[in-house]
């Protein structure tokens, strides 16, 4: 199993950015899909961008436009660039390596709180 530690979540006005950064032990990394999902409080968990081994991209619709995911292999990180913020962001947000549409990888999370 591989592990994925989040980082870079914290307090930020709505309007401004931050930039998640999640970082993989092991050396599948460079060949699976990665993806960032968050979690409201009282809300499912949904996917919010994700990037394959190639590099495409695709982003929910709530964020496109604000948020950019890329992913480093030589680093074996990937990350979650936010710009403009808003309120209704503020969620816990998880890095997932997925191995296949039902088996994924969790990181531990991290918090986002937009205020307004």
């Amino acid at each position: 199993q591989v592990q994925l530690v989040e980082s870079g979540g914290g307090l930020v006005q709505a309007g401004g950015s931050l930039r998640l950064s999640c970082a993989a032990s092991g050396s599948i990394f460079s060949r699976n899909p990665m993806a960032w999902y968050r979690q409201a409080p009282g809300k499912q968990r949904e996917l919010v961008a994700s990037i394959n081994s190639g590099g495409s991209t695709n982003y929910a619709d709530s964020v496109k436009g604000r948020f950019t995911i890329s992913r480093d292999n030589a680093k074996n990180t990937v990350y979650l660039q936010m710009n403009s913020l808003k309120p209704e962001d503020t969620a816990v947000y998880y890095c997932a390596l997925i191995y296949s549409p039902l088996r994924r990888d969790w990181g531990q999370g991290t918090q986002v709180t937009v205020s307004s």
